[in-house]
C-alpha cells in the first residue's frame, strides 16, 4: 500500500531519502537488506533457496553490532529437516561472500545460510543462499520508507536539533510530534494490510497478538505459533475450564516449552505438568513438523511475569473465549464514546481474563505458589496492544473498506489514548532531542501518540546520521517551519 504524503511530515520524510529504489532496475542497498529480513517481510510460507530447497525461519537471529555475521542465532528449518541454529550474513550479490573475505574469517564458520538480494548459487561456498528479490510482500520502494534504521540509538544525548525543537511552542511541538506519530501509525498498518492479503484479517490480528505476547525478547516464536494457529486449534465453545487447559497444553507442547521432568519441589507445578502431558503425549505426534525447538526462545533478562510459559496461558483463555474479534470491532463500532481516561479500561476489560488455577498464582513452573493472585494481563501492557495491534489493525480495515465514520474514530483514539510506560528508548530520545530528562516536558509526551512521534523521528533522521548529527537536515527542517508559523502568529 503506498501511502500519500498527506501531511508536511510525511512530506519531509519522503523528500530526504537519498535513494529512490526502482523495483525490477535497482538493487537495494544492503542496510535495507538487513531490515527487511530483521522485520520478515517477507512471503514467509514461500521462501525457497537457489538450490530449491524450501526454508521455514523460526527465528531470524538478533542483529549484530560487533562484527562478524549480521544476524546471531538464527533457527531455521530446510525441507522436513530438524531445524538448526547458526548464523545469517547479508549481502547484496553471492560474490560478496568472498568479496568480503568471508570465506577466510573464523567468525563466519557459524553461517548457515547467505541471504542475498538476486542471483544464481556460488558454486566456491558451501553456503545455503537465500534471494529475497521474488518473496518481498510489499513494493520495495514502500518497504525502504517503512523499514527503518533499526541499529540503535545514537550515544550521544544532545542532538543539534534539540535547539530548535526547544525554541517551538507548546502546540507546535504538539503538532509535529503528532505529524510524525500518524506516520509510524500508518506504517504499522501497512504492515498488517501486507499480512492480511495473504492469510485474511482475523488471522493477521492474531499474529500481531502473539507478537506482541513475545515483548521483544520472543516476537518471532509468537509469531511462528501464530502461523500455525489453522493447524493447532481448537473449536472453542466458549469459556470451559477444561478446553482452555487443552490449548494451554497443547500449546506449551507445540511451542517446545512444556517442561520433560517434574519440579519435584512444586506440588502444584507437577500436577499441572502431569495433565498436560497427559494431553501433549496423544498430540505430539501429529504436530511434530509445526513444533518449535526451546532453542528458538530467549528468557535472558525476562521478567517472570514475561515468560513465554505465561503469556501463551493468556493467549489460550482468548482463544477458548471464540469471541475476542468479534469484541474488539464491537468496541470499535460501538456508539459509546469513552474519556480519555477510560479508553485503555475499556481496552483492558476485553483483554483481560478470568483467573486461571494455575497461572494467575504462578509466575514459572519454578516459581513457589504467590500469596495473592496476579492477573495474566497488566493494565500497562494494554496500551502497548492498542497502539501496536488493535488501532492499527481497525484503522486498516475501515481504510480498506472505505468506512470514515470507524476511520476518524480510531484515529480520535489513537491521539488520545494516554501514554504508554516509560521506556529507555524514550528517556534517551527525550535527552537528545527535547534536551532534558523529564518525562513530560511542558506538558508534552502525555499521550502515546507524541511518544510515538518522538520514537519515528529518531528512526527517521538520528538513526540516519550519526552521534553529532552528520549531514543531518532534520534541524534546518524544523527551523524552516517554524518561521512561517511565527510569522503567521501561530
Amino acid at each position: 500500500m503506498n501511502l500519500p504524503a498527506e501531511n508536511f511530515y510525511a512530506t519531509w520524510r519522503q523528500s530526504c531519502r537519498a535513494l529512490t529504489l526502482r523495483d525490477e532496475n535497482s538493487a537495494p542497498p544492503e542496510k535495507l537488506l538487513q531490515a527487511v529480513w530483521q522485520h520478515q517481510r517477507l512471503r514467509r510460507g514461500e521462501l525457497k533457496t537457489t538450490d530449491g530447497q524450501s526454508i521455514r525461519v523460526l527465528h531470524p537471529g538478533f542483529a549484530s553490532a560487533e562484527g562478524g555475521p549480521d544476524f546471531r542465532g538464527a533457527v531455521l528449518q530446510f525441507e522436513n529437516e530438524k531445524p538448526v541454529a547458526g548464523d545469517v550474513e547479508i549481502d547484496v550479490q553471492t560474490s560478496g561472500w568472498h568479496a568480503h573475505g568471508h570465506d577466510v574469517n573464523p567468525h563466519f564458520k557459524t553461517v548457515i545460510l547467505h541471504v542475498i538480494w538476486d542471483g544464481t548459487p556460488n558454486f566456491r561456498s558451501t553456503r545455503t543462499t537465500l534471494p529475497l528479490k521474488h518473496f518481498l510482500d510489499a513494493p520495495l520502494a514502500e518497504l525502504a520508507l517503512a523499514l527503518e534504521n533499526e541499529s540503535g540509538l545514537p550515544e550521544n544525548l544532545r542532538g543539534k536539533c534539540s535547539a530548535p525543537l526547544r525554541e517551538l511552542s507548546e502546540t507546535q511541538l504538539t503538532e509535529l510530534l503528532d505529524a510524525a506519530a500518524k506516520v509510524r501509525f500508518q506504517n504499522k498498518a501497512a504492515t498488517i494490510l501486507a499480512r492480511a492479503k495473504n492469510c485474511g484479517w482475523e488471522q493477521a490480528l492474531w499474529e500481531n497478538l502473539f507478537r506482541a505476547l513475545g515483548y521483544k525478547h520472543n516476537v518471532w516464536p509468537m509469531q511462528n505459533l501464530a502461523e500455525t494457529k489453522s493447524r493447532w486449534a481448537l473449536q472453542t465453545t466458549g469459556k470451559d475450564e477444561p478446553q482452555i487447559f487443552e490449548i494451554q497444553s497443547r500449546l506449551l507442547g507445540i511451542s517446545g516449552l512444556l517442561p520433560g521432568e517434574l519440579t519435584r519441589s512444586q506440588k502444584s507445578s507437577d500436577t499441572f505438568l502431569r495433565r498436560a502431558w497427559d494431553g501433549w503425549w496423544r498430540d505430539r505426534d501429529e504436530f511434530a513438523d509445526c513444533t518449535l525447538p526451546r532453542a528458538v526462545w530467549r528468557f535472558h533478562g525476562l521478567r517472570p511475569a514475561n515468560h513465554p510459559q505465561r503469556r501463551l496461558a493468556l493467549a489460550a483463555h482468548w482463544l477458548a473465549g471464540g469471541n475476542l474479534v468479534s469484541k474488539i470491532e464491537g468496541w470499535c463500532a460501538a456508539d459509546r464514546q469513552f474519556r480519555p481516561t477510560t479508553l485503555a479500561e475499556s481496552l483492558h476489560e476485553i483483554f483481560q481474563v478470568e483467573r486461571d488455577d494455575f497461572w494467575s498464582w504462578h509466575w514459572t513452573f519454578n516459581s513457589a505458589r504467590m500469596k495473592k493472585p496476579q492477573p495474566l494481563l497488566g493494565a500497562a501492557r494494554v496500551t502497548d496492544l492498542a497502539v501496536n495491534v488493535v488501532l492499527p489493525w481497525l484503522w486498516i480495515r475501515a481504510k480498506e473498506g472505505g468506512n470514515e465514520k470507524i476511520l476518524r474514530e480510531v484515529e480520535s483514539r489513537f491521539f488520545a489514548w494516554p501514554a504508554a510506560a516509560d521506556n529507555s528508548i524514550l528517556k534517551l530520545a527525550r535527552q537528545r532531542l527535547l534536551g532534558t530528562a523529564s518525562r513530560r516536558p511542558a506538558h508534552i509526551l502525555n499521550g502515546a501518540a507524541q511518544q510515538q512521534g518522538l520514537i519515528q523521528i529518531v528512526r527517521d533522521f538520528c538513526e540516519h546520521s550519526n552521534a553529532v548529527c552528520v549531514d543531518c537536515r532534520f534541524p534546518d527542517l524544523v527551523q524552516a517551519w517554524k518561521t512561517p508559523l511565527e510569522a503567521a502568529g501561530k
